[in-house]
C-alpha cells in the first residue's frame, strides 16, 4: 500500500503568558492508504495535538504534513475538508444540543453545496447502525453511544478518505465500546478509510491498529506494528511499561466482569 498521510519532523509549540510549551517535538510518520495507524501515550503525551496540527486547529512550529505526497495548505478549506474528518473524544460536547440530527448531518452538505440530503442524511444513519427516524431526534434524546454513532455519520458525510480519531469510545460505557470499535472497523473497510487514531488504552490500539507510534512527553518513542504488540516485543523501557499498565487494567476490568 502507498504512503498517504505523511508527517515529517512535525512541531507544535503553544505560547501564553509569557511562556512558551513545546506540546510536539520533531515526530515523524507515515500511514499507508486503508491503514489504521495509532498515536498512544499517557495524558499530555502530544497525540490528540497531532491530530489537531492535522486539521489545522493546532499551531505548527516546524515540520510538514503531506496527503498523497501534496503538502496540506494553510487555512486548510473546504477541500481538505472533503477528504480528511475527525471524530471527538466526547460524543455530548461535539453534537450542537439545539440542533436535530437532521441538521447536523446536513449541515456539511449545505457547507459544499451538496445535493441530496435526505438520501445522505438516511444512508448515512444507517451506516452507522441507525434507524432513519433517529434524524428527527436531538442529542439529548439519545445515548451516549447513540451519539458517538451520529457523530461518525456525521464525519461520514462528505465520504473522506481519512478519517482522525480522538479518543473515540473512552467517553463511553465499557458495554458500548466494543460496539463502536467494530463498527469502526467495519465502516474502514467497507468505505475504505485511513485511520489515524488516538487512545491511551494499548487494548483500544491492539483492537483497531496495524501499526502504533508511542509518544511520550511530545516524543515519538518507539513504533511497534500488531504483531510486535501481541508479543510484547518492545524495544524501550517506557513502551514496556505502558503495555504492562494497560494489561493489568484489562485484567481488573476482566474479574470485575
Amino acid at each position: 500500500m502507498p504512503e498517504f498521510l505523511e508527517i515529517d519532523d512535525l512541531s507544535v509549540t503553544f505560547t501564553g503568558q509569557g511562556r512558551e510549551v513545546q506540546a510536539v517535538r520533531n515526530v515523524s510518520l507515515k500511514v499507508r492508504e486503508r491503514e489504521s495507524y495509532g498515536l498512544v501515550g499517557e495524558s499530555g503525551s502530544g497525540k490528540s495535538t497531532i491530530l489537531r496540527a492535522i486539521c489545522g486547529l493546532a499551531p505548527m512550529s516546524g515540520g510538514a504534513i503531506r496527503i498523497g505526497g501534496v503538502p496540506v495548505p494553510t487555512p486548510r478549506g473546504r477541500a481538505f475538508s472533503a477528504q480528511v474528518q475527525m471524530v471527538f473524544q466526547d460524543p455530548y460536547a461535539s453534537l450542537h444540543p439545539r440542533h436535530t440530527i437532521d441538521r447536523t448531518l446536513s449541515e456539511p452538505l449545505a457547507i459544499h453545496g451538496l445535493r441530496g440530503s435526505d438520501d445522505r442524511v438516511i444512508r448515512a444513519l444507517k451506516d452507522v447502525g441507525l434507524p432513519a427516524n433517529f434524524r428527527f431526534r436531538y442529542p439529548h434524546q439519545l445515548s451516549g453511544g447513540q451519539r458517538q454513532r451520529v457523530a461518525i455519520a456525521r464525519a461520514l458525510m462528505l465520504k473522506p478518505k481519512i478519517m482522525l480519531l480522538d479518543e473515540p469510545t473512552s467517553a463511553l460505557d465499557a458495554s458500548v465500546q466494543a460496539e463502536v470499535l467494530n463498527l469502526l472497523t467495519s465502516l474502514r473497510d467497507e468505505h475504505g478509510l485511513t485511520f489515524l487514531m488516538v487512545s491511551h488504552d494499548l487494548a483500544v490500539i491492539d483492537h483497531m491498529c496495524d501499526r502504533i507510534l508511542v509518544m511520550q512527553n511530545g516524543a515519538a518513542v518507539e513504533e511497534l506494528s500488531r504483531e510486535d504488540l501481541a508479543a510484547a516485543r518492545m524495544k524501550t523501557e517506557y513502551a514496556r511499561s505502558l503495555f504492562e499498565a494497560s494489561a493489568d487494567r484489562f485484567m481488573e476490568q476482566g474479574l470485575q466482569g
